[in-house]
C-alpha cells in the first residue's frame, strides 16, 4: 500500500475571506458569541478531576453531565478557525490561555490523563482489567468516553494546526500515551466489546496526530477503532444502517477516510465511498440532513418519519466532512450538489440570528419549529458542533491543485488569495437569490491555469461562462464542470448565471409528497408563529401541475411566492426555509387532485385530529432502545436484549431481566400507560408491568402482531400518580416465560373521569 495522491485540496481558511451575505453573518453572531464563553468554565471539569480547584463555575446541559468536556475540544477548534479566519488575536489568547490549564491539569497527574467526566479514574482502571460492561449507549456506567475524548483531542489538533500552538500537540501525544497504556493489554474481543458504546472519531484523531508526529504508535491505536459489527458489512457493500444511530457512525467512516489518505488501504476508501452514497441517495431529506429522532431508518424510507426531531444538526456538520474527503480523492460536481444542498438548507437554518445559538434538531414534520440552545445552559453536541459549523463558512468555496486547476464549488461573496500562483481572486453574487455570479482576477502576474466552475445537478439549462463579456464554455450537462483553461489576467472578468427555477422533490416512498424547491433552496410553507393556534395540516390540491402554475412571486419580495388557488384549507406562503427561525413552517406536502381530495379529504382530516388528541394527552413519550431518550427518562436496566427493524429498536427482558424508566405525569389527572410493543415470531410473550413498585398489569399477548409495531394501552391507578409528577415504570420478565419486546412508552391523560 501506499498513500493516494489527492487531486483536490482545499485553501486554508485564512486564504478565503467571506465578504458579506448570509454566511457572513452567521460567522460573525458565532465569532462574538465565542468571545464571551470564559475558558474558566470550560475548564471547570478538567481541573476538579486533576485534583485542581476550578476556577469557573461548570456550564450547564450536557457539560453538567456524563458527558462533561466535549464542548471544550468543540471551542478549542471553533476559536481556532476564527483565529484562522480572521488573524483577531482575541481568540489565539483564549486557546493559549486553554492549553496552558490542560498542561497545567496533566501535570497534576502521572498519567497523562486529561478529562471532565465524573468517576472516569474507577471507569477507565476497570477498563484497563478488561472489565468491560455496556447496556448498548456507555462504558462502565458512563455516557460515551470515548466520543468526549475524540472531542478533546481534534479541538488540540487544531489549535495546533491552526494556530502554532506547540503546546497543544504535546498535551495530545500524552493524552494519547495515556490511551495507548490503557487499552495495551485488551485481547480483539473486549475491544469490539467496548466499541459497542459510542467513540466518535477516535480512529480519525489518532491518524491526525500520526499525521503531525509520524508515531507509529499512534496509527496503530487509529487501526484498533474498527467496530466490524458496522463497517464489516459496509465494506462488503452491505447497507446495514436501519435502526443505528446515524451520529455514531458518520465519524467511523471519516477516520477511515483520513487513514485511506495516510496509507492507501483501498478498503477503508471502499467503505467511506459507499457509506456516503448509500447516506445521501437512500436515506437523506430534502435539506440535506439525516436520521429521524437520532436513527436511520430502511432506506428509501422517509414519508413517515417526519417529525420535531429529523436531521440531528451534528449528522450534517460530519457529512460535509466527509463530502470534503471524497472530494479530493476525485473531484465530482455531484459531491458539492449535496455539500450546497446541506450548507444551505441545514447548516445555515440552524442559527437562530437573534444570537447566535444553534439547533440539535432540524424539524420537518409539518407544524414544528426550532429550538436553540442557550449561551450558557442547555448545551448539547450540537451547541459544540455549532460553534464550528459557522466559524469555517468559506472553507470549502474553491478547492485546487497545486497553482495548475481551481474548482469553483460554492457560489458565495468571498475573496481568494492563491498562494502558489501569486493570484487574488474575488466573488461577488447574491445567490441563492438569484443566479448570476461574478468572479474577478483581482491582482496577480499572468498565469495559465484551468478553472471549473460547478454547473449544479439541479440547475437544468444552458449555463454559459463569458469570461471579459466574451462566451468561452456553455454546458447543459447538470452535475459537471465547466472548464476554461487559459492564461489569466489581472482584472479578467468571469461571469455566469446559474439557472434557478421553481422545482418540486418528491420522497422516495410517497411520490404524492414533496417539498417545493427554488435552485438549491428548499421552501417552506409560514404557518404563524409558535405559541399561536396549532394550525391544520395543509395539503396541496395541484394536480399533476409544476409549481411555476401555482405558486406566484409576492409583490415586491422577490424570495417569497404565494399558492393560487391550490392550498387546504387556507393558501400558503412559501419561503426559503434557512428563514424561518422562529415561526412554525411545513416542508413537505401531501398532494392531491380535486377528485382525490373530495374522496381523502374526510379521512384525512379523521387521522389528523386523532393524532392530535393523542399529541394534546400525552404528557410524556419515550423512544426505549435509543441513547439521547433513555438517558433523559433515566432508564436502567439487566439482563436486556437491544434489538431493531424498520428503523426502529426496541427492548426485551431476558430470563430474570428487567429495565425500568422515569416517565412524566399530571399529578391532577387520570393517566394511561401506552406501551409500543415489536411483534415478532416468537409465540405468547408473558411479563408484568409495574408502576412505583406496584404491578398494574401483566401483558399477555398469546396472539401478538407479527413483525409490525403495535401499541396497548393500560390504566394507571390513579393513587399511583395523584400528586406526582413523575413515577417510574419497570417492564418485568416473569421466570420462564418470554418477555414482550419494547420499543416505546407514552403517558396520556386518560378520556375517563
Amino acid at each position: 500500500m501506499h498513500k493516494p495522491q489527492l487531486k483536490a485540496e482545499p485553501f486554508p481558511l485564512s486564504d478565503v475571506k467571506l465578504l458579506g451575505g448570509p454566511f457572513a453573518d452567521a460567522t460573525k453572531r458565532t465569532a462574538d458569541y465565542l468571545l464571551t464563553v470564559e475558558p474558566d468554565r470550560l475548564l471547570h471539569s478538567f481541573r476538579q478531576h486533576s485534583g485542581l480547584a476550578p476556577k469557573g463555575k461548570i456550564y450547564g446541559g450536557w457539560e453538567n453531565s456524563g458527558l462533561a468536556g466535549h464542548s471544550l475540544g468543540h471551542y478549542l477548534t471553533a476559536c481556532s478557525q476564527e483565529f484562522a479566519s480572521s488573524g483577531d488575536k482575541r481568540f489565539k489568547d483564549k486557546i493559549d490561555y486553554i492549553v496552558d490549564e490542560l498542561v497545567a491539569c496533566q501535570k497534576s497527574r502521572p498519567d497523562g490523563y486529561i478529562a471532565a467526566m465524573p468517576d472516569g479514574d474507577r471507569m477507565w482502571a476497570e477498563i484497563k482489567k478488561g472489565e468491560i460492561r455496556s447496556r448498548g449507549f456507555d462504558l462502565n456506567g458512563l455516557w460515551s468516553p470515548w466520543y468526549t475524548h475524540h472531542k478533546v483531542y481534534a479541538g488540540l489538533l487544531d489549535a495546533y494546526r491552526l494556530t502554532g500552538n506547540k503546546a497543544a500537540l504535546g498535551v495530545a501525544e500524552k493524552f494519547a500515551d495515556w490511551a495507548i497504556e490503557t487499552t495495551k493489554g485488551l485481547t480483539d474481543e473486549q475491544w469490539e466489546k467496548m466499541l459497542g458504546t459510542e467513540y466518535g472519531g477516535m480512529n480519525d484523531a489518532m491518524a491526525e496526530l500520526y499525521a503531525a508526529t509520524g508515531q507509529q504508535k499512534y496509527l496503530d491505536l487509529a487501526r484498533h477503532f474498527y467496530d466490524h459489527r458496522v463497517l464489516d458489512p459496509l465494506a462488503n457493500g452491505e447497507d446495514d444502517l436501519p435502526g443505528k444511530h446515524s451520529n455514531t457512525q458518520i465519524p467511523k467512516i471519516i477516520g477511515l477516510a483520513r487513514l485511506y489518505e495516510l496509507t492507501g488501504d483501498e478498503k477503508d476508501q471502499k467503505i467511506a465511498e459507499f457509506f456516503w452514497r448509500r447516506i445521501v441517495e437512500h436515506h437523506t431529506y430534502a435539506i440535506g440532513g439525516n436520521s429521524n429522532h437520532e436513527y436511520l431508518g430502511p432506506p428509501d424510507h422517509l414519508a413517515d418519519r417526519l417529525s420535531s426531531n429529523t436531521c440531528e444538526t451534528c449528522n450534517t456538520y460530519n457529512m460535509l466532512k466527509l463530502t470534503r474527503h471524497l472530494f479530493e480523492w476525485e473531484p465530482r460536481a455531484e459531491l458539492f450538489d449535496y455539500y450546497e444542498r446541506a450548507h444551505l438548507n441545514h447548516i445555515l437554518a440552524s442559527q437562530n440570528p437573534a444570537d447566535g445559538m444553534v439547533t440539535y434538531f432540524m424539524p420537518l414534520g409539518t407544524g414544528s419549529h426550532r429550538e436553540y440552545s442557550d449561551p450558557t445552559d442547555n448545551w448539547t453536541c450540537c451547541h459544540g458542533s455549532g460553534m464550528e459549523n459557522h466559524t469555517k463558512h468559506a472553507d470549502s468555496a474553491y478547492f485546487h491543485h497545486g497553482g495548475d486547476r481551481l474548482w469553483v464549488n460554492l457560489f458565495i461573496p468571498t475573496e481568494l488569495t492563491w498562494r502558489e500562483n501569486g493570484m487574488k481572486l474575488r466573488q461577488t453574487t447574491n445567490y441563492p437569490n438569484d443566479g448570476a455570479v461574478k468572479i474577478v482576477v483581482e491582482s496577480g502576474s499572468p498565469k495559465k491555469f484551468e478553472m471549473n466552475i460547478r454547473h449544479p445537478g439541479w440547475a437544468e439549462g444552458e449555463m454559459i461562462v463569458k469570461v471579459n463579456g466574451v462566451a468561452l464554455a456553455r454546458s447543459n450537462e447538470t452535475a459537471s464542470y465547466l472548464t476554461i483553461n487559459r492564461t489569466w489576467h489581472a482584472g479578467d472578468r468571469i461571469e455566469f448565471t446559474v439557472p434557478m427555477r421553481l422545482d418540486t422533490e418528491a420522497m422516495p416512498d410517497a411520490p404524492n409528497r414533496l417539498c417545493v424547491k427554488y435552485g438549491p433552496l428548499v421552501l417552506a410553507a409560514d404557518l404563524g408563529p409558535d405559541g399561536g393556534p396549532q394550525p391544520r395540516t395543509p395539503v396541496l390540491v395541484t394536480g399533476t401541475h409544476g409549481p411555476s402554475d401555482w405558486l406566484a412571486q409576492a409583490p415586491g419580495k422577490p424570495m417569497e411566492w404565494t399558492t393560487k388557488g391550490v392550498g387546504r384549507p387556507a393558501e400558503l406562503t412559501f419561503r426559503p426555509f434557512y428563514t424561518l427561525h422562529t415561526n412554525r413552517y411545513g416542508v413537505y406536502f401531501d398532494r392531491f387532485t380535486e377528485d382525490q381530495w373530495k374522496q381523502a379529504e374526510a379521512e384525512f382530516r379523521a387521522e389528523e385530529a386523532r393524532q392530535r388528541d393523542l399529541e394534546a394527552r400525552t404528557v410524556d413519550n419515550a423512544r426505549i432502545g435509543e441513547m439521547q431518550p433513555e438517558r433523559d427518562h433515566n432508564l436502567k436496566s439487566e439482563k436486556n436484549d437491544i434489538r431493531g427493524a424498520n428503523g426502529r429498536n426496541w427492548r426485551t427482558p431476558l430470563e430474570g431481566g428487567w429495565f425500568e424508566f422515569e416517565m412524566k405525569v399530571d399529578p391532577a389527572k387520570p393517566m394511561e400507560l401506552v406501551l409500543t410493543y415489536w411483534g415478532s415470531d416468537r409465540s405468547h410473550p408473558e411479563f408484568d408491568i409495574l408502576v412505583d413498585g406496584q404491578k398494574i398489569a401483566t401483558e399477555d399477548q398469546p396472539h401478538r402482531k407479527s413483525n409490525v409495531f403495535f401499541d396497548e394501552t393500560h390504566a394507571i391507578p390513579s393513587e399511583l400518580t395523584k400528586g406526582k409528577s413523575k413515577i417510574v415504570v419497570r417492564i418485568q420478565a416473569i421466570p420462564g416465560k418470554p418477555a414482550g419486546s419494547v420499543a416505546g412508552a407514552r403517558a396520556i391523560v386518560a378520556t375517563r373521569g
